[in-house]
């Protein structure tokens, strides 16, 4: 196939053919699949046209049965090539007459019956005759609607019984109304007509062609038999083929007419997409339903617990290994350790809570854009739901919930605990010896005294006492530790969901209000006037 061209009256034919592409690629799983199937052949066709050249005019002699068009094929071509008389129908298969080398363009099209002829003014012309469109055969009429798609110029023949018809002008003449620039009507046999009669068929065919859509298009009155009105229809033909455009204002006016079908698909406003309520809102439900609250007053109380051993009251200290850790319970841990957590799985209100939100930020999402949009968004979204869960208890799984330093001034406190325990226990000690060297009879050393209290009773009492009240204290202060820990564990929690709820939801919402907005940048495209 010859390169496209790009036409001198058309600048941006070519770009509207590659908006066209676009078109259909981004709606080939969106939209209908007539609508998508009809884009793809108007692209297909008008690429494979313009690959043979504007200079080759395809022009087509189309009527119903009866209507002459096969004579006026015989007098335009100066030969009796198309059968004719009173046998219906006359013509079965198109045949093709081309002024110059037309045979690849007449490959395309299909015709094998085909004849050389010359003459200049015509060179660069193939005319077609076509099958009656209302034949009884059918295989005629697919023919004839087959080429009507191909051709370059329609050349519809009427007569005065059947200019009326209602196969032509709701079939034909009214889905084409676009192309009144590539159209002519010839109201053919007028030498069965009276003067008064001709005026008012003429009338009556302008009032229905008019009704039709096909304002402007060029009406022509002929006789096949007395030659009456052939020399304005060549003439009329002629300079088609001198004008070299009739294929680009072809190609144009489907292009137009699918540009119009496809304006409803584009909203007018502004897409509203995703606001940033949308998404916190679709996080706060993930991370309930994943149960980052739960893992967050774990950390928590792993905080405490590890505060507790770490600086609570020695002598009561080591009861707190018996309590399982938080956060093993839960197979979470340093580090980010992976696997299925412990966690309760979701309940029934919890998925619902979850699936709802997705719903919910899908719908926000669409309700700006007009069908199939909104449900593009949703089916976008509809299988995140399935895995959404596990997704989130994957990742809170790899989260690292423990921070792997301790806070410096424990081991200060630690310190200070064991000290004080030491004091206690010499106290212990101490008075003990002197209960033993009482109850032995020995004679005892002087035990010193501060206020009338002795020295180890002094070291016990307040060793036990301040080493109780330093662990309150020290459990308040991480306490205070926990909150922050379970605040940034939380954060760290959120951010993962948030990055699954991206990923999984918000971003195939996005694309897709992206493929929006692609598809209304082809369709302006596709919309530019010729």
């Amino acid at each position: 196939m010859k390169p496209l061209l790009r036409s001198r009256q058309a600048p941006n034919l070519d770009d509207r053919l590659e908006a066209l592409r676009r078109v259909v690629e981004i709606g080939r799983d969106r939209f209908e699949p007539s609508l998508v199937d009809d884009a793809r052949g108007i692209l297909d066709r008008g690429t494979e046209r313009m690959g043979f050249g504007r200079n080759l005019t395809v022009a087509a002699l189309a009527g119903a049965t009866g209507t002459g068009k096969s004579s006026l094929f015989n007098k335009l071509s100066g030969s009796d090539l198309s059968p004719t008389g009173v046998l219906r129908p006359t013509t079965s298969t198109a045949q093709a007459a081309m002024w110059g080398e037309a045979s690849d363009v007449l490959d395309w099209l299909g015709i094998s019956r085909r004849h050389g002829l010359s003459d200049p003014d015509l060179d660069g012309l193939v005319l077609l005759d076509l099958p009656d469109h209302d034949s009884t055969q059918a295989e005629h009429r697919l023919e004839a609607d087959r080429l009507v798609d191909l051709v370059d110029v329609f050349i519809w023949v009427v007569d005065p019984q059947k200019y009326a018809d209602a196969t032509l002008h709701d079939d034909y003449l009214q889905p084409l109304a676009g192309h009144a620039a590539v159209t002519v009507v010839v109201l053919n046999q007028i030498d069965r007509l009276s003067e008064a009669e001709r005026r008012q068929c003429a009338a009556d065919l302008a009032r229905l062609l008019k009704a039709d859509g096909m304002n402007g298009v060029r009406v022509l009155s002929t006789s096949a038999v007395t030659g009456e009105g052939l020399e304005d229809l060549r003439k009329t033909i002629v300079n088609r083929v001198r004008e070299e455009r009739a294929s680009v204002e072809r190609l144009s006016a489907d292009l137009d007419r699918l540009a119009a079908r496809l304006a409803p698909l584009c909203s007018s406003a502004k897409a509203p997409g995703l606001t940033a309520g949308d998404r916190e809102s679709l996080v706060d439900a993930l991370a309930e339903a994943a149960g980052v609250e739960t893992v967050a007053g774990a950390v928590a109380r792993a905080h405490r617990r590890d505060a507790a051993l770490a600086m609570g009251w020695p002598f009561t200290r080591w009861l707190r290994r018996f309590r399982p850790d938080p956060l093993r319970r839960l197979h979470l841990g340093r580090g980010g350790e992976g696997g299925r957590t412990s966690l309760p799985a979701a309940t029934p209100l919890q998925r619902a809570q979850a699936d709802g939100a997705v719903r919910r930020t899908a719908a926000s999402a669409g309700s700006g854009l007009p069908d199939p949009w909104p449900d593009g968004i949703k089916r976008s979204v509809a299988e995140s739901t399935e895995t959404l869960l596990d997704e989130l208890d994957g990742s809170i799984s790899q989260t690292d919930l423990q921070e792997s330093d301790r806070p410096a001034w424990w081991s200060v406190a630690n310190g200070l605990q064991t000290l004080l325990a030491a004091v206690a226990v010499v106290g212990f000690l101490w008075l003990a010896l002197l209960f033993g060297l009482e109850w032995l009879q020995i004679p005892r050393p002087p035990t010193p005294e501060v206020e009338s209290i002795p020295w180890p009773t002094l070291a016990l009492v307040g060793g036990l006492l301040a080493g109780f009240v330093l662990s309150f204290i020290f459990q308040l202060l991480a306490r205070v530790g926990a909150g922050r820990r379970r605040k940034r564990a939380s954060r760290a929690l959120r951010s993962g969901v948030k990055e699954i709820a991206e990923r999984t939801v918000t971003g195939p919402i996005e694309q897709e209000i992206g493929r929006h907005r692609e598809f209304c940048a082809a369709l302006e495209a596709l919309r530019q006037t010729r």
